[in-house]
């Protein structure tokens, strides 16, 4: 597939609302079982925020080959928290991982607390399936660590193990590949996005030969900044400035607290964050032409047909909206409402999805999409019915976003620039319609977000003590809840 460039931006889906979701899935695991197990292909992009996808020419044609969730949102906008729940299913309350190092977040906490167990890989692989991970795994985790082994680490679960630690710049990198560490330099070949695209065609290839059925994990450090783009992409779409929406460099009124202090946004600010924007665009076109060659080997190899291919990112990224300089951590949508598309056996093309969706669904979806059944550890629950159109009710109406201050910025390489607006800690729940915020420093915010989906005009002082009361009574069910059906029910 030639990609094609796109020199405008599109129209980025809109908040639809619906409720209603999935009883069971035991007709769907049935047919799964029956028939030959599935490939599945997840593609997890970090900080890529909505409006990146129009951009992106092969990412556009899996959202028309098959369907988008509408209303799909990360447990925190907030990199080593959400790949946890989306390794694991569960929420940061129940992975224990909030931050992206110290005592609760990280590497060390996700390992402290006994994640690896829960991940999805090892699932798969007790259950024949040929495993593979590449590209980011979790922050604080370097491709030299040992864990009192001889040789470096790879965790339980996965047959193929290509990882790096600080892919961040893309060039001059360790990557740990099966308990090996290899050094790659500065040369267009060492580009680390693309050498994760030329090892997944390896691995579809090889398990094509050995008839195995196989996850693999593309895990890429784009867009993230530097947000530095393959050599031959770095001249693309020059002029290009970030989307002007109706909350761009405007403040929430009344204006919480933590943004208080935020000035408009400086002539200086906006040229950076112009120049910022256009980086990022450049920076995923090296992982849409992954997505575009591995559809390609999959056609080659006559796989297609019996793969999923399913492309998210771990959160959004704001870059101006509510005159927050470039971050994330909030809980507006800029930074909690990301892409989740598929496309596979029996999953529709064109389709939207409006049901609320997380990433604690992941994990699920992929257990359930294999022909198992989905741990009872998970908190989320598998989208596998939804995808397939099967009529299902009593679907979550809630998802719960949960967020810790992080307590030092040492190398955290997502600490909040000055400026950028740092929320303090902070519990949440989205809902189709609206949003609502609850400060440990005792700050409310609540938005509609079908008459106000930009969320300008925080309406929590005119709720009513009744409805205020509603709203923290779900929030607290699913901040305490365990499993899936437990927090299935809090979420309903």
């Amino acid at each position: 597939m030639k990609r094609q460039r796109l020199l405008g931006l599109g129209a980025v889906a809109l908040l639809l609302a619906a409720c209603s979701a999935p009883a069971g899935s035991e007709a769907h695991a049935r047919t799964t079982t029956e028939a030959k197990k599935p490939n599945i292909v997840f593609v997890l992009t970090d900080d890529l925020a909505t409006n990146l996808v129009p951009y992106m020419p092969h990412v556009k044609e899996l959202q028309r080959d098959g369907t988008s969730f509408s209303n799909y949102f990360v447990t925190d906008s907030l990199c080593c928290p959400s790949r946890s729940s989306i390794l694991t299913g569960k929420f940061p309350h129940n992975t224990g991982v909030f931050t992206n190092n110290g005592d609760d977040g990280g590497y060390g906490a996700y390992n402290r607390n006994g994640n690896e167990r829960d991940c999805y890989g090892p699932a798969l692989q007790k259950a024949g399936y040929r495993t593979g991970f590449m590209g980011k795994y979790l922050n604080g985790y370097l491709p030299a660590d040992q864990h009192g082994t001889d040789k470096p680490y790879v965790p339980p679960g996965w047959d193929e193990w290509d990882v790096a630690g600080n892919g961040y710049p893309e060039f001059d990198y360790g990557l740990n590949e099966n308990g090996k560490v290899v050094q790659y330099g500065h040369d267009p070949e060492d580009y680390l996005t693309d050498v994760v695209s030329k090892k997944a065609i390896s691995f579809i290839d090889s398990s094509a030969s050995a008839g195995k059925p196989f996850v693999l994990e593309l895990a890429t450090f784009a867009p993230h900044g530097p947000s530095t783009p393959a050599p031959r992409d770095a001249k693309d779409f020059p002029g290009l400035k970030a989307p002007r929406t109706p909350a761009y460099d405007r403040s929430p009124q009344p204006t919480p607290t933590w943004q208080s202090g935020l000035k408009p946004l400086s002539d200086d600010e906006q040229r950076s964050i112009d120049q910022k924007f256009a980086e990022r665009a450049r920076s995923v076109q090296a992982v849409d032409d992954m997505i575009g060659r591995v559809r390609d080997e999959l056609q080659a190899k006559g796989l297609a047909d019996n793969t999923y291919i399913v492309f998210s990112s771990d959160n959004g990224f704001h870059m101006g909206e509510h005159r927050l300089r470039p971050g994330k951590q909030t809980a507006y949508d800029t930074d909690i409402r990301v892409p989740l598309v598929v496309t596979g056996p029996g999953v529709a093309a064109g389709k939207q999805i409006n049901q609320p969706a997380a990433n604690i669904d992941l994990s699920p979806t992929f257990q359930d999409l294999a022909g198992l059944q989905p741990s009872g550890a998970a908190d989320g629950s598998s989208l596998a019915p939804l995808l397939h159109g099967e009529q299902v009710t009593d679907w979550r109406q809630a998802v719960l976003i949960e967020h810790h201050r992080p307590a030092s910025k040492k190398g955290d390489p997502d600490a909040a620039p000055d400026g950028s607006g740092n929320p303090p800690s902070y519990e949440a729940i989205r809902t189709p319609d609206a949003l609502w915020v609850e400060y440990a420093d005792g700050e409310r915010e609540y938005y509609d977000t079908r008459s106000d989906p930009d969320e300008l005009y925080n309406r929590a002082s005119s709720l009513s003590k009744a409805q205020q009361s509603l709203l923290h009574q779900m929030l607290t069910d699913l901040q305490n809840c365990e499993g899936s059906e437990a927090c299935a029910k809090a979420g309903r």
